[in-house]
């Protein structure tokens, strides 16, 4: 052998080496987050609990589950686990599609971007505008202030119509002008302003069915095809699709939706034709490729961006309560980050990225009851790569007397929706319960008014009037501060 073949020979055994090496640590990597799932707050001074994801995954009744990690602008792996459909025993793999369900709402935001950038649609211009087959009816709240792209798109639109529930396999779905005019078979009220336009911040994926038809009256053409031509190819999300119902081509490939019993929803899965706030098919990777492109725009750094850099930059820029252009914002410094959950029927789902660093994870699962594994297995990610920010948070147990649970159980009312949120706090059995939207917490003391949950981030403050009444709650999911008033 001469010498040229020989270090050609050492120079492929480097590489293979070198490879099973690679590959020896990321498979360690994630053996490490797959069996160390934490809790999101631990009690000062006692063991931290640790779970596994397919522990967690039985317990939840969740079929299946797919993660995708990016660190430092590159994919970092892509895994699947369980089924995506028990029935046929077709299991998760790093192409099966999921629905996005609200993390649509960025991607629907950067299609709107894209046009903004090209001069086509304005931020700051009335929404009117630019819809033609259909118009947002004036009002006395819409008189000092305008609807506009950026008020949609932040939820400061004063729009209502908080989400959508689908439509089954079976039933008729609407045109999107019925949905918007809350007519059949539409199955949500009229999208329509009802507080003072910038007013507050209130969810509203309605307002994002508005920018959906404002997209394709600009454009004329459907939105999923200027989606998939302005940020879906750019980007190199090859198996993600806003059409609805999915292909048929791709239905082998897509996960079935599952109840919190365990049992799938007929049909497989919704139909969605709120396409922009609720009708992304997508798989975590691709939605990685998404998170990656936004931070490299906002840094300049993407060779062919979908909109310029001062755009990408406003998405990421709060506008009221740490949203900016349809991202979630949160944190100072190196622990900026940005994302979005998302919450269709028989799916949810996760997306969380740092800002600075273009370092995240997603992940999503086919089944109601699977929300609970979300955060959990975003902790274990952040403890492996060394994350900021999103450790346990420490509480320490204090002490109450159970006989005055009695005062603090009633219904509070959460106008953070529309419809507003009710939460109910209840005793049972000598503990303290509070269920908002069915999830039941049980809250541990703080002191003798203020309580925890430690299977959420979740604290509430009972407040008395000057008589001792209990009145009101103060509730805080995270640093989101909200006050809940007493209705019974």
């Amino acid at each position: 052998m001469t010498r040229t073949r020989a270090a050609i020979a050492l120079g492929m055994i480097a590489t293979a080496i070198a490879t099973i090496a690679g590959q020896s640590t990321v498979d360690e990597r994630i053996r490490r987050i797959e069996n160390g799932l934490v809790p999101p707050v631990i009690l000062k001074g006692q063991p931290i609990p640790t779970s596994t994801l397919e522990a967690r995954m039985r317990e939840l009744k969740t079929p299946g589950a797919s993660i995708a990690v990016f660190e430092n602008g590159r994919i970092a792996w892509a895994r699947g686990w369980g089924m995506a459909d028990v029935a046929d025993g077709r299991r998760v793999d790093p192409e099966t599609r999921f629905q996005a369900a609200s993390i649509s709402k960025p991607v629907a935001a950067a299609v709107a971007l894209a046009l903004v950038s090209r001069g086509r649609m304005s931020l700051d211009e009335d929404i009117n505008t630019y819809l033609t087959s259909w118009k947002l009816p004036d009002n006395e709240f819409t008189a000092k202030q305008k609807v506009t792209l950026r008020r949609l798109l932040s939820h400061t639109g004063g729009v209502t119509v908080s989400g959508f529930p689908g439509y089954a396999s079976s039933a008729e779905v609407p045109t999107l002008v019925q949905i918007l005019d809350g007519v059949k078979p539409a199955n949500t009220p009229a999208v329509r302003v009802d507080i003072p336009v910038g007013s507050r911040w209130r969810y509203a994926g309605g307002g994002f069915e508005i920018v959906q038809l404002a997209i394709e009256d600009v454009t004329k053409k459907p939105f999923v095809e200027t989606a998939r031509e302005l940020v879906l190819e750019p980007i190199g999300m090859s198996h993600s699709t806003f059409v609805q119902p999915i292909p048929a081509a791709h239905r082998n490939k897509a996960a079935t939706a599952y109840r919190a019993s365990g049992d799938p929803i007929p049909g497989r899965f919704h139909t969605y034709p709120e396409q922009a706030a609720a009708g992304l098919w997508t798989t975590p990777e691709d939605l990685a490729r998404f998170a990656i492109a936004v931070e490299q725009m906002v840094s300049g750094k993407l060779p062919r961006p979908v909109m310029s850099r001062e755009l990408a930059t406003q998405m990421l820029k709060p506008v009221l309560n740490d949203y900016g252009l349809g991202l979630e914002v949160t944190g100072a410094g190196p622990e900026t980050r940005f994302g979005h959950g998302g919450s269709n029927a028989g799916f949810r789902c996760l997306l969380t990225a740092f800002k600075e660093t273009a370092s995240g994870v997603v992940v999503m699962v086919n089944s109601d009851g699977g929300g609970p594994l979300l955060q959990p297995v975003v902790r274990a990610v952040a403890r492996e790569y060394g994350w900021p920010g999103l450790a346990p948070i420490e509480r320490t147990l204090g002490t109450a007397d159970p006989s005055t649970y009695a005062e603090f159980a009633g219904r509070y009312e959460i106008p953070v929706r529309s419809p507003p949120v009710i939460l109910l706090v209840e005793t049972d059995g000598g503990k303290l319960i509070a269920d908002a939207g069915g999830t039941r917490l049980e809250l541990l003391p703080e002191s003798a008014t203020a309580f925890f949950a430690l299977s959420a981030d979740v604290r509430i403050e009972f407040v008395r009037d000057l008589s001792g009444k209990v009145t009101e709650a103060r509730v805080w999911q995270g640093n989101a501060e909200q006050r809940a008033h007493r209705i019974q």
